[in-house]
């Protein structure tokens, strides 16, 4: 492992919390390239609102994504954030590239925020279990944060 920026944590644990890190990094990474598409292709009622939400979305998932890479590499890690790696690892169901209807991302997109929450939560879980409660706190940030993206994009489906 390369040099360690944190006391107090045994190479078991740091080792666990990167592992926990990437595959988050892997999946975030992931919904952050669904949002994209969805971003690019969406038409429908209420367009040009979601069209911009989902750039902010985008940037908020993009700065998750920096917070558990940093923290990978401050315990030591390295940091897995390449799109290979995304592609390979997240276990994310892959995004249709071939859809316009705005109500189909809406939906397509609130199910991948759904299993990616999930995946931040056992993130967490994990995380503490293994002694790492700053990284826990990271993943519990970023937790609220696709909660709420998920909450707002939801919020725009039409009956």
């Amino acid at each position: 492992m390369p040099d360690v920026f944190v006391a107090g944590l045994d190479g078991q644990t740091r080792k666990k919390a990167i592992a926990i890190l990437n595959e988050n990094l892997a999946e975030v990474i992931a919904l952050t390239l669904a949002v994209k598409q969805a971003h690019w292709n969406l038409k429908g009622a209420g367009f040009i609102g979601v069209h911009e939400l989902l750039d902010d979305v985008a940037d908020r998932l993009r700065d998750s994504a920096d917070l558990m890479a940093e923290r990978a590499v401050i315990l030591g890690g390295f940091a897995r954030g390449t799109l290979e790696v995304a592609a390979e690892t997240a276990k994310m169901d892959a995004y249709p590239v071939e859809e316009e209807d705005i109500n189909a991302h809406i939906k397509a997109l609130k199910d991948r925020f759904l299993t990616v929450g999930e995946s931040v939560r056992k993130g967490i879980a994990d995380a503490g279990d293994a002694g790492d409660e700053d990284t826990a706190d990271i993943m519990t940030e970023v937790s609220r944060a696709i909660d709420k993206d998920a909450w707002f994009i939801g919020a725009n489906a039409t009956k």
